[in-house]
């Protein structure tokens, strides 16, 4: 009898813990999500370019790539390094191809960098989201704080962007 209160009393423990990871991890991935940037579309675009079929890179972004930074964003691209606030946006466009011409069509993405060293402790300061289509609410069913900060990681010497200042 003893032993099996034993039993029960570390299985009640077990699930009161397991009950407190999924509140707290509920609670760390809210606050740790990165907002749609509504007005992006009227931030600095720093550069754009096209993942053609045959690219590595071609799944999940072939496309036509827009690439827009915030003030602040830009002002660390030109200093080297980023204040909190920073945001990078990758827009990423599907594109047809018809009589030698790339033309714009449907979104199918956007990513986004945010830049917040007290809130993105794990990911180099960087947060990251991805909202699917022209949604500025449904987000990618996936952790891509985990997936994107792996890529950025080979720009390390850049402060995890990959976009350069271009005068």
């Amino acid at each position: 009898m003893k032993q099996y209160s034993k039993l029960r009393n570390a299985q009640s423990a077990s699930v009161i813990l397991l009950l407190l990871m999924f509140t707290l991890r509920i609670g760390a991935t809210d606050e740790t999500k990165v907002s749609y940037p509504a007005d992006y579309r009227s931030w600095q675009h720093v550069k754009t370019m096209v993942i053609q079929p045959g690219h590595p890179l071609e799944d999940p972004f072939g496309g036509i790539h827009h690439v827009y930074a915030n003030p602040l964003a830009m002002h660390g691209l030109e200093a080297g390094r980023y204040v909190d606030g920073a945001i990078f946006v990758f827009d990423l466009l599907d594109y047809t191809v018809s009589d030698n011409i790339l033309a714009e069509q449907d979104r199918k993405r956007i990513d986004v960098m945010h830049f917040d060293r007290s809130q993105y402790v794990n990911t180099g300061g960087w947060g990251y989201e991805t909202f699917v289509g022209d949604s500025a609410t449904e987000r990618l069913d996936q952790d891509v704080a985990v997936a994107c900060h792996a890529c950025h990681t080979s720009a390390r010497g850049t402060n995890f962007v990959f976009s350069q200042y271009r005068r």
